[in-house]
């Protein structure tokens, strides 16, 4: 392949916005399908994991290839969400351009501004597309001058500024250079070829080839892949070459395997030129950030530099009463090595052992749940803490992570947001009126007050509100914020919770469990009505008697329990309380079970 056919393009923009969708288009239009593959009648196409349906975002960069027109054109398609950045920025690295995609209505968002910002310290040649152009609210020239004042505000050099701007209803598989669009994508084709540089690599081929790994990928015929762009020279099949890590030293390895993309899949071949994105096999030690290089004096690439984890949560083997009945993977060591594997794609984690368990450190609150939730899924049982942020000492004082708040929401909540933020002592930085009538805040906000914030204001706002964050640095610790709840509702004893012990302990707050189901001593069943935690008894069965009385002829009434997801439940910790996972339970729990010791630990402390 002609290394000046090959153009390499990130897909870049704020959660939801349409990335994975033109992705759909461009992947269709450029025939890699066949018209009668199922393919042509799916969307999202990209989205391969269960929770990226489920959840309707991108977690992980997925990489494709298309030709058109003779050319071969890599295409990266990153997440969308602050908490996922850790994938943005190890998958920047093998592009060379970026097609920023802006919802016409929304406008640039949080995360609209941190990828762009990623892209252009990279001195990526940036197209913008200006999509969902056929939303009611649609509000073109005022996105256009936000995308300006972006670039200025952005912007490393002057060149930065000149950008070409098109315009797509990507659902439909159309853009134009004017809101009036074609039939097709032609022109987002054209605009890729012509105004994305070709690959930029090193000409001198006779010092060796070199090849940045960016991801890694695996499956039980070839076992680890390692995938990357090639920035000099070639590879082949069967190649010599050197490994050169950050954390060994440099080692001798053999290529088994090279392939490059096509359309969903893999094709094999026997050369690779520089300025390709390959997936190589039979270098089963590589990670992220290393180099594959050959010559007579093969030299390390600049490793891929990532912002720092903010939250950290305890995962840990479970140590309920329950323990081992419903989950595969249970002890200590098989946790273990399951977070030592995510270590290996996931390099925005930091896993330090902690007392039985370990100590992991993410992104955010989504980033840490999405790998919980995988866990669950494929049948590990464990129990995690409450989301704690990861502070930093800066000239000998304590400082904590800040973030860039976004809130829409209609009118008829902004007392209810302005109440939530005021208890979390957010800074109001900005307040608007959008087109579509609704109001837009702007805050900065600790990460430690962000912890639970999302599930208290879909209740306040019946689930209309919009909110996003980004990383905006870190600021002196004053006060730690303290999350504030009611008590909780506590099992007195073993059993199983019967109707009419809930239909009694509903009384007092909130339940989170229906008749029927296994507890246990300290488990926690409800949310209760006061400030302090109150133990009762969910097992009690109604004593039989001779006698009959007017209310035993009704048939017991309960409310239905609230079930709360996974990320409610750890957003519903306290210091004291853990959360038992399993394949199939989420129990919320105290640490200490015992009722006579907790309240002692209370004294205490």
């Amino acid at each position: 392949m002609d290394q000046s056919k090959i153009r390499n393009v990130a897909i870049i923009a704020h959660v939801d916005h349409g990335k994975t969708t033109l992705v759909d288009g461009l992947l269709k239009q450029s025939h890699t399908f066949r018209d009668n593959q199922a393919e042509m009648s799916q969307t999202l196409i990209m989205d391969s994991m269960d929770q990226e349906h489920e959840r309707g975002i991108t977690i992980t960069a997925k990489q494709t290839a298309v030709y058109y027109d003779g050319y071969k054109i890599n295409i990266i398609d990153t997440p969308g969400h602050a908490d996922f950045s850790g994938e943005v920025e190890r998958t920047l690295n093998m592009a060379d351009g970026v097609l920023l995609i802006v919802d016409a209505q929304e406008g640039p968002m949080p995360q609209t501004k941190f990828v762009l910002q990623k892209a252009l310290g990279l001195h990526l040649k940036p197209v913008v597309i200006i999509n969902k152009i056929d939303k009611p609210a649609a509000r073109i020239e005022e996105v256009k001058d936000e995308i300006a004042d972006l670039f200025l505000e952005l912007a490393t050099d002057e060149s930065q500024l000149n950008y070409p701007i098109y315009y797509a209803i990507a659902r439909d598989g159309k853009a134009g250079k004017t809101p009036e669009l074609d039939d097709d994508l032609h022109v987002i084709f054209e605009s890729i070829i012509n105004d994305i540089p070709e690959p930029k690599i090193d000409e001198d081929a006779s010092k060796g080839a070199q090849l940045l790994v960016a991801a890694l990928a695996a499956d039980n015929y070839l076992g680890k892949y390692a995938i990357g762009k090639i920035f000099r020279g070639k590879l082949k099949k069967g190649q010599q070459v050197k490994l050169l890590s950050r954390t060994a030293s440099a080692r001798s390895v053999k290529i088994d395997r090279v392939y490059t993309y096509r359309g969903l899949g893999k094709e094999e071949t026997e050369e690779a030129v520089a300025g390709d994105i390959v997936a190589i096999t039979g270098i089963t030690d590589a990670n992220i950030g290393d180099t594959i290089a050959s010559g007579e004096n093969p030299e390390a690439l600049p490793t891929i530099e990532l912002e720092p984890p903010t939250l950290s949560i305890y995962i840990g083997p479970n140590t309920s009463p329950l323990k081992g009945k419903e989950g595969e993977f249970t002890t200590s060591r098989q946790i273990a090595e399951r977070l030592e594997r995510e270590l290996e794609t996931n390099i925005a984690l930091k896993i330090k052992p902690d007392g039985l368990g370990y100590k992991v450190s993410g992104r955010g609150e989504l980033h840490l749940s999405v790998l919980i939730e995988t866990m669950r899924r494929e049948g590990y049982e464990l129990e995690a803490g409450r989301p704690e942020v990861v502070y930093k000492e800066i000239d000998g004082k304590l400082h904590e992570p800040v973030e860039n708040l976004t809130i829409e929401v209609g009118s008829e909540y902004v007392g209810a947001v302005s109440q939530e933020m005021g208890i979390r002592h957010a800074e109001l930085i900005d307040q608007e009126l959008t087109s579509t009538g609704s109001t837009r805040f702007t805050y900065e906000i600790t990460t430690a007050a962000l912890i639970g914030l999302r599930n208290n204001l879909l209740t306040a706002t019946k689930g209309t509100v919009i909110m996003s964050s980004i990383p905006y640095g870190y600021r002196k610790v004053e006060t730690k914020y303290r999350p504030e709840r009611n008590g909780a509702l506590i099992s007195f004893e073993d059993g199983v919770s019967t109707a009419y012990a809930l239909d009694a302990a509903q009384a007092r707050g909130v339940l989170f469990i229906p008749p029927q189901v296994p507890v246990y001593q300290g488990m926690i069943v409800g949310l209760s009505n006061k400030k302090e935690d109150i133990d009762i008894n969910i097992c009690r069965e109604k004593q039989l008697t001779n006698m009959r009385t007017h209310a035993s002829d009704g048939a017991i009434q309960l409310t239905p329990h609230t079930q709360l997801s996974l990320e409610q439940c750890l957003d519903f910790l306290l210091d004291d309380e853990l959360l038992e996972v399993t394949p199939k339970s989420l129990r919320l729990r105290k640490r200490q079970l015992d009722p006579i010791k907790r309240k002692r630990e209370a004294r205490q402390s």
